[in-house]
């Protein structure tokens, strides 16, 4: 458990040794507040929840987690130190996981900077603060899905860069997906009941219950699954190599 405990401290510490960590924090946050205020109309619809905030965050996991997560096994592989990592006493799962709870750590860490917007909407009105939480936490499992897919981009390959494209690739086709846009394109070429199924993976719909604090078993156990599928799936792959 030392050895785990030391890699979960050194990747998670890893991510702020580098100016380019502060800049995705500032990014993500800038972006969200914007979205929330200038598309979402936050003001303007004088309801004291945050759900125009959350709705906009798949968009913003789809940027943010690959970015974070390029650097899980692709930057280990570039600079020859997986196989020194993997001499530590512990086993390629617990290295795997370690990796993946620091980097879900720092998408927490982004998150955990918006929580002045709490401030914003108690001053609007009497939120309900069951909701904004159960709206942070569907926030927090859609970043995990996104974490997921991004660590087996970034263990398919030793550049980040090439990662970080997959893995933002792969992402932004699971926001599009349930969006009305798409659903009216598909409705035109496959049957309503297999629009509805393909609307059920995507993103954008499993987030919205959360946002309107619903707790639901299925988006729960969707995002849930997502992430262990990325992070059991990469793992494997690098216990092949």
């Amino acid at each position: 458990m030392r050895a785990f405990r030391a890699i979960l401290a050194r990747e998670f510490l890893g991510y702020f040794r580098t100016p380019l960590a502060y800049v995705f924090l500032a990014v993500f946050n800038a972006f969200a507040v914007s979205l929330a205020f200038f598309v979402g109309s936050f003001y303007e619809s004088g309801i004291a929840n945050l759900d125009r905030f959350f709705i906009y965050h798949p968009w913003l996991w789809a940027f943010l987690a690959p970015a974070a997560g390029a650097r899980l096994w692709a930057e280990e592989r570039r600079q020859g130190t997986l196989e020194l990592l993997l001499t530590w006493p512990v086993t390629v799962w617990q290295a795997a996981l370690g990796k993946f709870i620091a980097a879900w750590l720092f998408l927490a860490t982004a998150l955990a900077m918006s929580l002045p917007m709490v401030l914003t909407v108690s001053w609007l009105g009497k939120p309900d603060l069951g909701t904004i939480a159960c709206g942070y936490l569907g926030s927090l499992l859609c970043g995990g899905a996104c974490l997921g897919i991004a660590a087996v981009c970034s263990a398919l390959t030793r550049s980040q860069v090439i990662a970080f494209v997959t893995g933002f690739l792969a992402c932004f086709i699971l926001v599009i997906v349930g969006y009305g846009v798409l659903d009216n394109l598909l409705s035109g070429i496959l049957p309503t009941q297999y629009v509805s199924n393909v609307a059920r993976i995507g993103l954008w719909r499993n987030l919205e219950p959360f946002t309107l604090g619903i707790l639901g078993i299925q988006p729960l156990t969707y995002f849930i699954s997502v992430a262990l599928a990325g992070l059991g799936l990469s793992t494997l792959m690098i216990e092949r190599r």
